[in-house]
């Protein structure tokens, strides 16, 4: 790999080291061997690998649960977001146009008092009475031009009421939706923390030893997934550099490495899968969508033998996880309630694809513009 990817990598993969087992850039996570358990003699019975392995694929569907309800959670918590903000986008227009239709009445109301004054005589009276033909006329073009100003303003008055009563009912319907999203946002969070109460539980009925081997397991599974993705020799052809924008987001996103994982959280003590990735790139100047399963329907795809730091790489089927490429095959990502943000085998999970927050620019973008 180039210097320049390696030099991307060197505060974030050292932070890392200190903490976790990784193997050199570029190469699979190896995984440790598990050392003979501290505790244990030969009288004392405990569960075999095959069964902690059963154990490890039962809390992996639990919070693959969690980390879908967690994305559905986090659309609701957008949607209510817009729609508040439209449902005050509107007040304001009701307010303001109220406010028009009150001048306007008084306007009419001030006219109404002006014929009422001028005795409401038809014109044909005026003629006879006035000892000045062209008084008359003159008098004549005027009660025109006031019987024009007059019709644009009962014309208006009423458009402005269609107005109100439109925004009255769009207003209705926002408040309707934000209802129901809200309703939909209390349901995600109730499966939430059911999904991770059940894991939770699971976990806790297991020995200090079994959890440490089922930590192992874990790993060593994550280590064979990137093993056979790298023996594909794929790093071969991922060498796209990072834009300015990508150096940006992924600075931020690795100096999260450490933090807590928490479903629906983004920051700055605290985050979710798509709340770190979302908001390092926001970090960088580019807002991106909330959720994982957004990025990947809104964001620009991309062959993932092309992408380049920075990129998001989208993990299973139904798009429940998401985490940064930052080069060499590593990605930086919040993997799950009970862990923190850190850094992975881009090939530890099975991807989906690849997207790109920043499409259009390229490395030598800059270069090829100052060329010209």
């Amino acid at each position: 790999m180039g210097t320049g990817k390696r030099g991307l990598l060197t505060a974030a993969v050292t932070v890392v080291c200190a903490v976790t087992v990784l193997a050199v850039p570029g190469t699979a996570f190896a995984a440790p061997t598990p050392p003979p358990s501290p505790g244990a003699s030969p009288g004392v019975s405990v569960p075999a690998d095959k069964d902690l392995e059963a154990v490890r694929e039962k809390l992996d569907k639990l919070y693959r649960a969690a980390a879908v309800a967690t994305d559905a959670y986090n659309a609701a918590e957008e949607k209510a977001e817009q729609q508040s903000a439209e449902i005050v986008r509107l007040a304001k227009k009701i307010v303001k146009g109220r406010e028009r239709l009150d001048e306007l009445r008084a306007r009419a109301g001030a006219a109404a008092a002006a014929q009422y004054r001028g005795g409401g005589l038809p014109p044909e009276a005026h003629l006879v009475l006035s000892d000045d033909p062209q008084d008359f006329l003159d008098g004549a073009g005027r009660v025109r031009q006031g019987q024009h100003a007059t019709n644009g303003l009962l014309g208006e008055m009423t458009r402005t009421q269609q107005d109100l009563e439109q925004y009255a009912r769009d207003a209705d319907a926002q408040w309707k939706k934000l209802k129901a999203g809200r309703e939909a946002k209390a349901e995600a969070q109730k499966r939430i923390e059911q999904r991770i109460k059940a894991a939770e539980k699971v976990e806790s009925e297991l020995e200090k030893e079994e959890k440490e081997r089922l930590a192992r397991l874990e790993q060593q599974a994550a280590d064979e997934a990137q093993s056979t993705w790298l023996s594909s020799g794929i790093l071969d052809d991922i060498n796209g550099e990072a834009t300015e924008q990508g150096k940006k987001a992924v600075a931020y996103a690795t100096a999260q490495i450490g933090k807590p994982y928490q479903w629906g959280a983004e920051g700055p003590k605290t985050y979710d899968c798509s709340g770190l990735t979302s908001q390092a790139w926001t970090a960088a100047g580019q807002g991106v969508p909330r959720t994982s399963q957004a990025q990947w329907k809104q964001l620009e795809r991309v062959d993932i033998r092309a992408m380049r730091p920075g990129d998001l790489v989208i993990y299973f089927d139904d798009a429940s996880h998401v985490g940064m490429y930052v080069g060499d095959g590593v990605i930086v990502h919040a993997p799950r309630p009970g862990r923190a943000v850190t850094l992975a085998g881009a090939g530890s999970m099975p991807i989906l694809g690849v997207v790109r927050p920043d499409p259009g620019t390229g490395a030598g973008d800059a270069a090829d513009a100052g060329a010209n």
